[in-house]
């Protein structure tokens, strides 16, 4: 139809993106707003069902406060409950998707860990880590200046730690590029992945675009 504009992404296997990735409409959404944007930067719009939209709604936003329900955002439980729902989505072939729930000593970032090895293959990753409280964001990527998140807490303002950038030229795959040095730490600084007994992550690809070694060619000169 007239209004469907394709849009691709140059180092993302040429996935055409049709919308944006979106910030949280409150103060507790980042989860499942993390878990909409992982799926919006996976597959196409024509892929994407109307169910895996709206048990993502459900399922999130459990934890109670003294404020009230969802005051406390959206628990482990569900984060994981929602990885293994994705994981039975996909095997009765709904969608090309698997997801992986990563805890404790897992959820990491360096040259050995399951996350980076996701992020070069095409996957995403959406860790639990500060940003003021524990908070959800999308991993997309890495460059030679760090990892590249999708932040979905919307801010102009620069941070005062210099080598975190944000970046609003890349509103399909990231704001902010964040150095790995500040994820692996163990205090709740911004974007820290905080204590080892307490680290989340979940794995998020598209098995039709996610790289193999069986999918890659090897040229020598």
């Amino acid at each position: 139809n007239s209004c469907t504009r394709y849009y691709f992404i140059k180092g993302v296997n040429n996935i055409p993106m049709k919308s944006p990735l979106h910030y949280q409409i409150s103060e507790y959404d980042c989860g499942p707003t993390s878990m909409l944007n992982a799926i919006k930067f996976l597959f196409e719009r024509e892929q994407i069902s109307p169910e895996l939209i709206r048990n993502i709604m459900l399922y999130s936003l459990d934890s109670y406060s003294t404020e009230g329900a969802g005051k406390s955002g959206t628990s482990r439980i569900a984060m994981m409950f929602l990885s293994n729902w994705i994981n039975g989505f996909g095997a009765v072939g709904q969608l090309p998707i698997r997801s992986e729930y990563l805890t404790q000593e897992s959820v990491f970032i360096g040259s050995t860990s399951r996350i980076n090895d996701a992020l070069s293959r095409g996957g995403v990753v959406i860790p639990r880590l500060y940003y003021d409280v524990e908070h959800y964001v999308l991993l997309t990527g890495s460059s030679e200046k760090g990892i590249h998140v999708f932040d979905p807490y919307f801010h102009t303002d620069a941070f005062p730690e210099r080598d975190i950038l944000l970046d609003q030229n890349h509103p399909f795959a990231y704001n902010t590029i964040v150095p790995q040095k500040y994820f692996n730490r163990t205090n709740k600084e911004i974007y820290s992945l905080g204590e080892m007994a307490r680290r989340e992550a979940i794995i998020i690809y598209n098995t039709d675009t996610f790289v193999t070694p069986d999918r890659t060619i090897e040229y020598f000169i």
